[in-house]
């Protein structure tokens, strides 16, 4: 993926450091379209009748020119009846010849396509492979086909996400197929090292100083993650997995930094192993991972190689997590692109957790929620009216972020053992894994691990904008228990009500600590909490578990009476009447009295249908082992 500013090479680090809002922002940056701030995102109608199943791919080209000459192969199903098959192509190359089973057919080029006539109307289910032969300089809109230097050595690189396929190859670049298999041919002058995706198969050097190196990735691939490059690299092999079932991590380095890009990557390694240990094993090990160095600064996910612009801890963890969330399971549409960079950025930020300890991945978490809540609005999914708007789908905020910290909620909610079986469920999903996937998929698997509704979750925290701030009033109460009344209010409108368990870390007089999560599901809400010690300090959220701000935590002094927290409402009504009770207080009886003294009614319930009631002034008395409160309600 790509940024704006080659200069943001300056704005990661090259250390060991953990995950911050600065480093996540320009990781953003690098992953954000470079060239233009809209794009037309939306599917091509054209290219919706077939299926591509396997592509061949031949290149020839040199890091010191600005120019490809290819010959791409393509096999493809039939969804319709076709007589004619369109791929996206910018018309800055030049098709010279096209044939389908080796026969010449008609063709013709518009300004994003080709489009191709077929010998024969083609039968749904059927297939055929057609042949394009072309050449030219590729479109510069997107940068997605570059050449630049590295200390005086020409470097060739591509980069397409999200639609930058089609200014070098023709191609099918929306996000509803992938292609099944591909095999890629580089050839380039010998003195060079190519580099694809998938496994290098050959090397055949050739009689004009050229050298044609194959790549086979034997994987689905949607079109945006094909990529090669091409310079004087040095080669430096890491072995990961547990032995019988290991894979090469094959690293591309530039000669002058081999020594120090090297050491850095060693920590690849840990990575590996807990994104395993955590998630599943490496899906492309029947291949290979690696990275390769080139010339923008952050890094590209690309199937089984990542294109890297420096070695930090951070971007390793990062492109290295896109391996599971955004290459074997990729968004489905640019609104879930959470789904890729939420996910991405949460794994480099359990690297904090393990690796550095929980105070480090603490502040890894606040250093996000002060990012996210800097402005009042903004959801995690991309609304329709921002899909075309590169800058608001990698919003650093907003799909890094935002998209990370909803993640860690979800895992909050859910517990441990009933998030990360969800998300196990959700990589081994035979009908995603290898394809796409939208939020609602991810719901449903979350949901089924843990029995819970998360309807109500990804309204407030997926679709909907902003965040709550917290007010919690505590008083001591009698008998070692605690009143906490709890209430929020919303940054933004779009959002009634944040639910969410609340974690609240009680404190005594002697450091005596008591840590409860309150099930916070609407306001004034009043919780009774057995706490073996007087209360004199409270610790909102002491995990940094929420994305919250400017919360606020009252703690009175002197004990009362539980029964003062009741409630009784609405009032007046005119049928339905309800009793709020703390939570873990039970009532023994409740007393009905008309507005003369007299006993009309007795109840052991907290809700009632008083509509026969004649309308007037009545009194409700309610019953405990503390005691007993008397209320008014006039009935209308």
């Amino acid at each position: 993926m790509k940024n704006i500013l080659a200069l943001l090479l300056l704005t990661i680090t090259t250390a060991f450091s953990q995950t911050t809002p600065h480093t996540t922002h320009a990781i953003a940056e690098a992953e954000m379209k470079s060239a233009s701030n809209t794009m037309n995102f939306v599917a091509n109608p054209n290219t919706l009748n077939y299926d591509v199943t396997y592509q061949k791919l031949e290149f020839t080209v040199n890091p010191a020119v600005y120019f490809i000459n290819g010959k791409v192969t393509t096999t493809f199903k039939a969804l319709s009846a076709m007589s004619s098959v369109t791929f996206d192509l910018t018309n800055n190359l030049t098709v010279s010849s096209v044939k389908q089973n080796n026969v010449a057919v008609s063709f013709s080029q518009t300004a994003e396509e080709l489009q191709i006539t077929l010998q024969n109307t083609l039968a749904v289910g059927n297939s055929t492979s057609v042949e394009i032969t072309y050449s030219g300089a590729p479109s510069t809109v997107e940068a997605a086909f570059t050449i630049s230097t590295h200390s005086g050595t020409p470097i060739l690189w591509t980069l397409s996400e999200p639609y930058g396929a089609r200014d070098w190859w023709p191609c099918k670049q929306d996000l509803n197929d992938k292609i099944d298999a591909i095999d890629i041919y580089i050839t380039a002058p010998a003195t060079y090292v190519s580099v694809a995706n998938g496994l290098e198969i050959s090397k055949v050097t050739n009689t004009n100083g050229t050298k044609t190196t194959r790549f086979s990735h034997n994987y689905p691939i949607p079109a945006y993650l094909v990529a090669i490059a091409v310079t004087n690299y040095q080669v430096f092999t890491q072995t990961a997995g547990t032995s019988p079932s290991t894979f090469p991590i094959v690293n591309y380095l530039y000669p002058e930094s081999f020594t120090s890009a090297s050491n850095s990557l060693a920590v690849t390694l840990p990575i590996m192993n807990l994104f395993e240990n955590l998630f599943e094993a490496y899906p492309f090990a029947a291949e290979k991972y690696g990275h390769a160095q080139f010339g923008w600064g952050g890094g590209m996910e690309h199937s089984t190689v990542s294109f890297m612009g420096s070695f930090g801890r951070e971007l390793i963890a990062h492109e290295l997590a896109h391996q599971w969330f955004g290459n074997k399971i990729t968004c489905g549409s640019w609104n879930d692109i959470w789904l890729n960079e939420g996910f991405a950025t949460y794994l480099s930020g359990l690297v904090v957790e393990n690796l550095d300890g929980n105070t480090q991945f603490r502040s890894w978490k606040s250093g996000l929620t002060t990012s996210i809540t800097s402005q009042s609005s903004g959801s995690v999914y991309v609304p329709e009216s921002d899909v075309t708007n590169v800058n608001r789908i990698f919003s650093s905020r907003l799909s890094y972020n935002k998209g990370a910290m909803v993640v860690n909620m979800l895992r909050f909610k859910l517990g441990d053992t009933n998030f990360f079986q969800g998300m196990k469920n959700y990589l081994a999903d035979a009908n995603l894994a290898y394809k796409y996937a939208q939020s609602t998929d991810l719901k449903s698997h979350l949901e089924a691990a843990s029995g819970l509704s998360l309807t109500e979750f990804f309204n407030d925290w997926v679709y909907g904008q902003g965040y709550p701030s917290y007010s919690f009033q505590i008083q001591n109460l009698s008998s070692n228990q605690v009143q906490i009344i709890a209430s929020q209010s919303q940054s933004h409108p779009s959002v009634s009500f944040f639910e969410m368990p609340v974690p609240v870390r009680l404190v005594g007089a002697n450091g005596e600590q008591q840590d409860v999560v309150l099930n916070h599901i609407n306001n004034n809400q009043i919780f009774i909490e057995n706490v073996p010690f007087t209360v004199t300090s409270v610790v909102f959220d002491p995990e940094k578990q929420l994305i919250s701000k400017n919360n606020q935590v009252t703690l009175s002094s002197g004990a009362f009476e539980q029964n003062t927290a009741i409630r009784l409402y609405p009032n007046p009504t005119s049928s339905a009447l309800n009793l709020q009770l703390p939570d873990g207080m039970k009532i023994e009886q409740v007393l009905f009295y008309n507005a003369l003294g007299q006993l009309i009614s007795s109840s052991n319930q907290t809700s009632w249908d008083v509509s026969a009631f004649a309308n007037g002034v009545y009194y409700l008395k309610v019953v405990n082992d503390s005691g007993a409160k008397t209320f008014t309600f006039i009935k209308v």
